[in-house]
Formats: C-alpha cells, sequence, structure tokens
C-alpha cells in the first residue's frame, strides 16, 4: 500500500474509533424510532422501566458529553470569545431541548422548567461547588481563586436567580399566576442583557478577572488537534441532534414515574439537571484536585449564569411557541433553600481563599435540598 494512503487513512480512522458512541447512540435511535411503543408498553413492569431509563440516560448523557467534548475542541481551535459562546451554546441548546422534548411529551407539568431550574442551581452551587472544595481542600489547606471574577459573577447571578425564581410570586401573591406576557418580555430583555454586557466583561476589558494570578488562562486551549475543521462542527450537530430525539424518549419513562407512580414532580427536573450538570461538574472537579480552583469557579457559576441568563428566556419563548404556560416562582420552603445557597456563595467567595469546611457546609446544602424533593 502507497505509504501516503496508509497515513491518510490512519489519519482518518482514529478520530472514528474514537467516536464509537456515536454508533451506539444512532442504533438506540433506530429501535426506539421503530420499536419504542412496543417497549414503551413494558414500562408496568418495574424491571423494565429501570432497564429502559437507565438504557436511555446512559446513552443521552454519554451524548451529552460528547457535544460538549466536540464544543471544547471548536475552541481551542477557534480561540475567544468564540470559544466561550460556543462552549455556552452547546450546553445551553443542550437543557433547552431536553426541556422542550419533556414539556411536549406530558401536558401536566407547567413547573417543569422551574423545577429544572431550581435542580441545576442547587445541583452546581451545593453539590459541585461543595464536593470541589471539599476534595481541594482535602488534599491542600486553602485554594486561591481570583476575587473579582467570582464577584463578576454572583453579581449577575443574584439578581437574576432573584427576578426569575423569587419575584414571580409576589407579582401575583394571591393566585398564583406566573409572570405575564409583558412581565416575561422584561424578564428575557433583562436576563439576555445581563448576560451579554457580562460575557463583553468576560472576554473583552476585564478577562484577567478570571484568570489565576499566575497569568496563565484558566481554561487551558493547547492548539495541539489538527485536522479538518468541518469534521468537530459535523460531530457536534450530529451529537446534538441525537440527543434531541433520545431526551424525547427518555420523557416517556419519567413521566410514567410522575404519573403513574406518583413521584414527586420535581424529580423530572432532578434528572434534566443532572443531563445538564454532570459533563462540566467532572471538569470542575478535575481542575480542582489539580489546584486549578480558577477554573472550576468559571466552571461552575458559569453554568449557573449561563443557565439563568439563556435558558430561562430561551424556555419563556418556546412556552409561548408551543402553547405550554411555564410557572418559575418557586414554593416557600424552595425560596428559602434558594436565598440561603445564594447568600452561603456569597460568603464562600467573599475572600478569595476557600477551605475544607466551606466544602462541607456546601454538601450539607445539597443533602437537605434533595431530602425535601421527597417531603410529603
Amino acid at each position: 500500500m502507497n505509504p501516503e494512503v496508509a497515513v491518510q487513512q490512519r489519519h482518518w480512522s482514529a478520530p472514528m474509533r474514537r467516536e464509537w458512541l456515536l454508533a451506539v447512540s444512532i442504533a438506540t435511535s433506530v429501535i426506539f424510532l421503530f420499536f419504542g411503543e412496543s417497549l414503551f408498553g413494558l414500562l408496568v413492569n418495574p424491571i423494565w422501566l429501570a432497564v429502559i431509563f437507565v438504557w436511555l440516560f446512559s446513552v443521552v448523557l454519554g451524548s451529552a458529553l460528547a457535544v460538549v467534548r466536540h464544543a471544547d475542541h471548536l475552541a481551542e481551535r477557534l480561540g475567544e470569545p468564540y470559544g466561550t459562546l460556543i462552549l455556552t451554546l452547546a450546553i445551553t441548546s443542550i437543557e433547552v431541548m431536553a426541556i422542550t422534548a419533556v414539556m411536549r411529551h406530558g401536558e401536566n407539568n407547567p413547573t417543569l422548567v422551574r423545577d429544572t431550574l431550581f435542580a441545576v442551581v442547587m445541583i452546581i452551587l451545593n453539590g459541585m461547588v461543595g464536593l470541589c472544595l471539599l476534595i481541594g481542600g482535602w488534599r491542600r489547606h486553602e485554594q486561591h481563586h481570583n476575587l473579582q471574577g467570582a464577584n463578576a459573577y454572583l453579581g449577575v447571578i443574584v439578581p437574576l436567580a432573584t427576578l426569575s425564581m423569587i419575584m414571580p410570586n409576589f407579582t401575583h401573591p394571591t393566585n398564583g399566576l406566573p409572570y405575564s406576557t409583558v412581565q416575561q418580555a422584561v424578564l428575557v430583555f433583562i436576563s439576555v442583557g445581563l448576560y451579554s454586557v457580562f460575557l463583553i466583561l468576560q472576554t473583552g476589558r476585564h478577562r484577567g478577572f478570571f484568570i489565576e494570578d499566575t497569568g496563565e488562562v484558566s481554561v487551558e486551549h493547547v492548539r495541539t488537534r489538527e485536522g479538518p475543521l468541518w469534521l468537530p462542527v459535523i460531530l457536534l450537530v450530529a451529537y446534538m441532534t441525537l440527543v434531541v430525539f433520545l431526551v424525547e424518549q427518555l420523557a416517556a419513562p419519567i413521566d410514567f414515574v410522575i404519573e403513574t407512580i406518583r413521584a414527586p414532580a420535581a424529580l423530572g427536573g432532578v434528572v434534566m439537571a443532572i443531563l445538564v450538570a454532570t459533563p462540566e461538574a467532572i471538569g470542575a472537579v478535575r481542575a480542582s484536585v489539580a489546584n486549578h480552583l480558577q477554573r472550576s469557579v468559571n466552571i461552575f457559576l458559569g453554568s449557573v449564569l449561563s443557565t439563568i441568563g439563556l435558558t430561562v428566556p430561551a424556555m419563556l419563548i418556546v412556552s409561548h411557541l408551543i402553547g405550554h404556560p411555564v410557572v418559575l416562582g418557586l414554593e416557600r420552603t424552595e425560596t428559602v433553600m434558594l436565598v440561603l445557597t445564594l447568600a452561603l456563595s456569597t460568603i464562600t467567595f467573599a475572600s478569595g481563599y476557600t477551605h475544607l469546611m466551606q466544602g462541607a457546609v456546601h454538601l450539607v446544602l445539597f443533602v437537605a435540598y434533595f431530602l425535601l424533593i421527597f417531603e410529603v
């Protein structure tokens, strides 16, 4: 064989071998496309319910991880600010598509957006932050981050979270109605506007707020990958397309558990939040273990900000398009948990240094949130 042909074949075969999950996702999609009704008819059997849920959840989660991986590849190739935009839009798109698919499948869960949003905030600001700080504090006495960057994140997260999840309860305190159309339009404008200003700050004049004191950018983009740029673009689109279809299939067992077994309605939001937060949680924990706390701060606070600043406006628009109204205001217990979490996060990142005790407190709040989901 011609040596040049052999090299070219190896050049193309190596990436395709790494994309074995794409074949699994396609095969799963084909199976549920043609045999979905028969498989969903088996949900009354607890064993089959568990098998189908774990099967779909695992493939969707793997595909979501692949989306983030290819988005990160494009970010490395294109640099800033395009890298930040691609990563943020990819993760936000997964969340919007997942929630929309479940909303279209079940018509009796107007709180799904609220539950997912609240679950993302609790999982990231308590579970993810707590785990990172606990592991980092266990390995080292203290870890350092850029105080100005954390303050910039929280300075936008706190008002947006308040306007999105607390204020709706005070606009119609007697009948619990959601935001009016005008109020939703104002919330969309405020959310997108503040997020856009923050993005300009992060990628422009105050980029130094989000890097470590060593002067190295906290998210390292080493341009070592070669090959055509269109390949990761095609793979990114392919995985996202599969995520859209498979999440719609995953909605069936989720709705079955909520509607038939009478599980807490918030459980659907937790499942969606886990799908969104897991890819970022892996990166944040790895960064904390490697003593790059600033990178972890950028990941988890950036994720919460993009969820509130982009997902909420997108879901409000989608709810009007598909005719499914959404309720954003939290219940009383959840409101207390949100206020406590935001206050604790502000205290945790107020000094620029973190330690083991702070991680333990955040994890305790996460456990409390999880237990309150099953409150009768």
